[in-house]
């Protein structure tokens, strides 16, 4: 049945408009979706330009940065070395210079399309990359799978090598971490930009030539060289070109995602692992370019999926599934043929034949196209303004600052150079949600940079130079605090602390308190919407984040903060953890138990109590599940602190047993040995 040579009448726009709403509702309203994919960007912009030659870079890619926040959807995270670039011929070595770049030459003589060699060109001081050389052809290549374990970091308990990555799951969510080499220029036979010519935009494909591409560490199971090649990733580009898409598309590929995991991947166990999401990113990018849909509009949303379903079965009946930029490179070669690929046409076929009923079978969509099949004249409200109230706008607003804001300066040069980019960055055009995503960042900067120069001039006998470092410390703190939100002042009380200001730091830390009985707070996404629409509704974001957003503190490791947590912020940095994540209650009760420890013994005893009952009997509500590491940690050197050793050998015994998201257990079991129990 072909749904676009035929009239669309009322009762199939009404399934259509229906089925739109609930897309809005799981994958989000094109506002929520500019939010996630701009503070990213924000993010990410910050970090390439504060980066030094010899960093690492980190990109997020795959689902998550397209915008998407659906059930299941993985973390996928791209690193390469800043310091090393790939290159497609000789000429383009004259961009470079070599005293502070490796390059490396792409050889793709002799592999399969959208496949290459590495030639290592110039030397290289990063060891890795050495130990995974290999000698061909009286040349050194370096060796995608050598590489590829080589980077096995193995940064969470139970991860898995699975393709080009390491995998696996932690705090309920999945990921995929991927060690590459980027290159500032696209493959010469990438013959996509030729089709150009209604989607995407010129700029867009500017943009992305621009950008490059990468290489990750897997070859063609069919290649003559399947150990040494690796894969040219166009991960970038892909998110480049789902961003251009207009919210009707992006909803479309959803559904599609949707229909994938819910209704094909159910069919059978044979086939539930054939089709994978890429090749659903595949079917959509060419079905918007070859301009098949007139209109992407909500009332057409179900006629846009069915054309593109009508692809991926052709697809599965031919066994060719052509890469969007490199189309010789068919992406059902290694797994989608043979009786597999029979059974899966036959299985597609056979819900192509029930018509968009077969969407009935998908769990999240099937009540609302019931409720229009029993109510035809049911009249629905496409407006996302209406769709999604002021508060829970802001809840995704705040959540995703909250996701990307860690920032940690090493040094004070570094601290300026961020600080200097922010200021550059302030006078660009930014959206409303980028602007409000870089106060958060200068918010956090301007802390780090406040703890790193006082510990600077710490000891150092300098009266006058600690002085100035003092209140050019505390002016920063009061800067951020102001700016910021309601737990930014908790610096400001953790600073106090550490300077023996005790009964300064007790001052501020009754403020955040009274600031936390205040109702409509949100904090980790839980708000009362209605005490926070009376509270701040109708306010500025900077408003509503200084009076009613909470957020967990956050302390870079490579800068002091709290002298008693100095062991397990070492212990996190040797094992690359650049941070630690510590329950905003957590230190609220900490702070107040180290400063009544020299004011009040009883108070302090009254402190110790309320942190134990937190730790002790929370059940998420404020000590998160991959922050009782550290909270049951601090709560042992509290009790560590007043004698109560036992007590203490509990506490960081059930430290050790919590999920080491922190890679603390080294401090922790320094600090068992210190209590000298037998």
């Amino acid at each position: 049945m072909d749904f676009l040579s035929e009239n669309i009448d009322a009762g199939f726009q009404h399934l259509c408009e229906s089925v739109f709403v609930r897309l809005c509702q799981i994958v989000g309203t094109s506002v929520q979706v500019a939010i996630r994919r701009e503070t990213r960007d924000i993010k990410e912009m910050v970090d390439r330009r504060v980066a030094d030659n010899d960093n690492v870079i980190e990109m997020e890619s795959g689902s998550i940065r397209e915008g998407f926040r659906l059930d299941g959807s993985d973390l996928d995270l791209m690193f390469w070395p800043n310091d090393h670039r790939v290159i497609f011929d000789m000429f383009q070595s004259e961009h470079y210079y070599t005293e502070d770049k490796t390059l490396i030459l792409s050889d793709s003589s002799e592999s399969p399309p959208g496949f290459t060699l590495l030639e290592l060109l110039t030397p290289t001081t990063y060891r890795k990359v050495q130990s995974a050389c290999v000698p061909m052809k009286d040349r050194l290549y370096i060796s995608s799978s050598i590489f590829r374990q080589q980077q096995q970091s193995h940064w969470f308990p139970g991860s898995i090598g699975h393709g080009p990555c390491e995998s696996g799951e932690v705090g309920g969510f999945e990921y995929d971490l991927a060690w590459c080499f980027a290159c500032d220029f696209g493959p010469r036979s990438a013959s996509w930009i030729d089709r150009c010519h209604s989607w995407p935009d010129r700029e867009v494909v500017n943009e992305i030539v621009r950008n490059g591409c990468h290489f990750v560490p897997i070859g063609h199971s069919l290649g003559l060289h399947e150990q040494e090649e690796w894969r040219i990733s166009f991960s970038l580009a892909e998110h480049k070109l789902v961003h251009s898409m207009n919210h009707c598309q992006f909803l479309t590929y959803g559904l599609l995602k949707i229909f994938l995991k819910e209704v094909i991947d159910k069919q059978s166990e044979e086939t539930n692992k054939l089709l994978c999401s890429y090749h659903i990113k595949t079917v959509i990018f060419w079905v918007i370019q070859q301009n098949v849909v007139p209109l992407w509009c909500p009332q057409n949303l179900l006629a846009g999926f069915w054309v593109c379903f009508k692809l991926l079965l052709k697809w599965v009946y031919e066994g060719i599934c052509p890469n969007f930029f490199i189309p010789e490179n068919n992406l059902f070669l290694s797994k989608v043929h043979g009786s597999a690929q029979r059974k899966l046409f036959l299985e597609l076929h056979g819900l192509y034949e029930k018509g968009l009923v077969c969407l009935l079978q998908s769990p999240s969509i099937s009540s609302y196209m019931t409720n229009v099949f029993y109510n035809p004249r049911l009249s629905i409200c496409t407006n996302e303004d209406r769709m999604i109230s002021e508060c829970d706008h802001d809840k995704e607003l705040f959540n995703e600052i909250d996701r990307n804001i860690t920032y940690t300066p090493q040094n004070l040069d570094h601290c300026i150079k961020y600080l200097h980019t922010i200021e550059l960055m302030i006078g660009e055009p930014l959206t409303q949600y980028q602007v409000l995503m870089l106060q958060r960042i200068t918010a956090t900067i301007l802390q780090s940079t406040a703890f790193t120069l006082h510990n600077m001039y710490t000891n150092t006998g300098l009266n006058k130079q600690m002085y100035i470092a003092d209140r050019m410390s505390c002016h920063m703190l009061k800067l951020a605090a102001r700016f910021g939100c309601i737990s930014d002042m908790m610096y400001i009380a953790m600073f106090y602390c550490k300077t023996f200001r005790y009964r300064e730091a007790l001052c501020i830390t009754d403020i955040i308190k009274v600031k936390l009985a205040q109702p409509g707070l949100m904090y980790r996404r839980r708000v009362d919407p209605e005490r926070y629409t009376e509270a701040v509704g109708g306010q500025s974001w900077s408003t509503k984040m200084r009076q009613a957003v909470v957020y967990d503190i956050t302390l870079n490791n490579c800068t002091c903060y709290i002298n008693e947590l100095t062991l397990e912020q070492q212990s996190a940095l040797q094992n690359k953890k650049v941070a630690l994540f510590i329950p905003l209650f957590v230190v609220l009760h900490f702070v107040e138990f180290l400063c009544y420890r020299h004011i009040d013994t009883t108070l302090a005893q009254t402190a110790l109590e309320e942190l134990q009952v937190l730790v002790h009997h929370d059940q998420g509500l404020y000590v998160n599940d991959l922050d009782r590491d550290i909270s049951w940690e601090i709560l042992g050197i509290c009790q560590q602190m007043t004698g109560n050793l036992q007590a203490a050998l509990y506490s960081y015994q059930q430290s050790l047993i919590q999920y080491p998201w922190h890679t603390i257990q080294n401090a922790t079991q320094m600090r068992i040995q210190d209590l000298h129990i037998t």
